[in-house]
């Protein structure tokens, strides 16, 4: 009965990962998947996350039951004061966001895509080009036609923020907009404030549905500077959903720990809105695991725990900004361009848009066992002082050997 399904062909990335793995030679470099390594080229686990764990596991009798369709109540809590700091200006602004734990941030999309199919049956969903492979796939599973506006401009690693714009200015009312707050994935670039201003005056405008989904904040700018557009949402009265994860900033990618929050305009809005969002979890999974959950609401919820992780948070965005730095020093020592790297600097976040051809990005692999995903982008996390003197030289090698092809 099952002779006329076809073969799945995998996902890209991580089938590129299956391939680092088996590649034998010692030097090889990974910078394609998104995870955060640290100095030494491991995946740490952060030390307020070993803290919590001892605190966590002292509690035995939580891990036995199922958590409620929405996730744990004090969890859901802590989301809210982390990415709405906005609450102490206005008290009664959280009871008009209905938040939901989810299975990562994957999940959160999932949940919200389903959601707005459900509702918004007849809209469509524009996702920006490029974005993450997966955004397309799970609205398109959801039963929504995907299409894409125009975002990173080729020439110079920056938001083409003209285009996109007019984009915008051109969707019919409750189209789904897929945004992504900071540390845009996969080019790096993202909008200053002054942009987002103009976005959000056009879906304001527009009467258009964002849907924020930001797995990075914090890794970007700072985590209040990164969360310019939510609290700027927030304050103009627009409806929208955010996805968020915390597998990269709390370094707890096998726990798959996230949320999706949906800002309504009114309490009684919002409490209609979670009861669908149950719903919606419980045609999928019915609920959510316990203990990746625990550890975020330990920490989030101590003041002494949540001070240290805002540190070792601070850490890893300061060490991938230096090694920015690093790599574009040792190109420009080995005779690049200053122009045409600039975007190691001029990006942001775990990811760079590196505009190297498949071809390119396929030499680097073979010749010099460097990763990156076809796309050309170059996951920053992986580099460090062991290996990017030899990524600086495989990038200039591969750019002499081929005329530079822009994607």
């Amino acid at each position: 009965m099952f002779e006329h399904i076809e073969m799945y062909l995998g996902d890209p990335i991580l089938s590129l990962m299956e391939r680092y793995l088996q590649d034998e030679r010692e030097e090889k470099v990974n910078l394609s998947i998104g995870l955060y390594y640290d100095q030494d080229g491991q995946v740490p686990m952060l030390e307020t996350v070993r803290q919590a764990k001892e605190i966590v596991h002292s509690k035995v009798e939580q891990k036995a039951l199922y958590l409620p369709m929405s996730g744990s109540p004090a969890y859901c809590e802590q989301v809210q004061q982390l990415i709405f700091p906005m609450f102490s200006e206005l008290e009664h602004g959280k009871n008009r966001i209905a938040t939901i734990q989810t299975l990562g941030g994957s999940g959160a999309l999932k949940v919200g895509a389903d959601f707005l199919k459900r509702w918004f049956p007849q809209a469509s969903v524009r996702v920006s080009d490029p974005t993450w492979e997966n955004h397309i796939t799970l609205f398109e599973g959801a039963g929504f036609p995907v299409y894409k506006y125009p975002y990173l401009n080729a020439q110079n690693g920056d938001v083409h923020i003209e285009g996109m714009l007019s984009n915008l200015d051109s969707l019919p009312p409750q189209t789904v907009v897929l945004l992504h707050p900071c540390c845009h994935n996969p080019t790096g670039a993202d909008l200053t404030p002054v942009q987002w201003d103009a976005v959000i005056a056009i879906l304001q405008r527009r009467q258009l549905i964002p849907f924020l989904d930001m797995a990075y904040y914090g890794l970007g700018q700072g985590l209040m500077e990164d969360l310019y557009v939510v609290k700027a949402l927030f304050d103009s009265g627009i409806r929208f959903l955010l996805s968020t994860s915390f597998s990269k900033i709390f370094s707890l990618y096998g726990e798959r720990v996230g949320a999706l929050s949906v800002v309504c305009t009114n309490p009684d809005e919002a409490s209609r809105v979670l009861g669908q969002l149950k719903a919606t979890v419980r045609r999928n999974y019915s609920s959510p695991p316990m203990h990746g959950a625990l550890l975020v609401q330990t920490v989030l919820g101590d003041a002494q725990l949540r001070v240290q992780w805002l540190g070792e948070l601070t850490s890893m965005r300061q060490r991938m900004r230096a090694m920015r730095e690093k790599l574009y020093q040792l190109i420009l020592e080995g005779g690049g361009a200053a122009a045409r790297y600039a975007f190691l600097l001029n990006q942001q976040g775990m990811f760079s848009y590196t505009n190297f051809s498949a071809r390119q990005v396929d030499e680097l692999r073979r010749e010099f066992g460097i990763y990156l995903i076809a796309s050309g982008r170059m996951c920053i996390a992986g580099l460090n002082d062991g290996n990017v003197q030899r990524v600086a030289d495989a990038m200039l090698a591969v750019e002499q050997v081929y005329d530079l092809e822009l994607v």
